[in-house]
């Protein structure tokens, strides 16, 4: 089945930058998805972004122009690139993902996040005004 396990997160001042990365394993089929969400105490959990194996890509509004989610096939990692970090992007940052048919599923993920049946543990990130 699916594993995905996160790392990269940190503390940073806004305007910083960070790079989380999401490596997955587990998976036979050629169709899949890997997003990423964020939470925040006090609230609800928010995607970030998705992408699937057919190049399908998807951003929040709220991280648009900031985040950019690529994949390095050869380590089986996915990436989530944050630069221009603002206090209110702190929080714990999951990746989930799912493998199989109708896995290329990005451009729906970030509101379907039921169907995405592997989730990682988080990693956390601390931005500072």
């Amino acid at each position: 089945r699916v594993q995905v396990v996160e790392s990269g997160g940190d503390s940073v001042q806004a305007g910083g930058s960070l790079r989380l990365s999401c490596v997955v394993s587990g998976y036979t089929y050629a169709s899949y998805c890997v997003a990423w969400f964020r939470q925040v105490p006090g609230k609800e959990r928010e995607g970030a972004g998705a992408v699937d194996s057919g190049g399908g890509i998807k951003y929040a509004d709220s991280v648009q122009g900031r985040f950019t989610i690529s994949q390095d096939h050869s380590k089986n990692t996915v990436y989530l690139q944050m630069i221009s970090l603002k206090p209110e992007d702190s929080g714990m940052y999951y990746c989930a993902g799912v493998a199989g048919p109708g896995g290329r599923m990005a451009r729906r993920a970030l509101g379907a996040s039921s169907e995405l049946a592997a989730w990682g543990q988080g990693t956390r990130d601390r931005v500072s005004s």
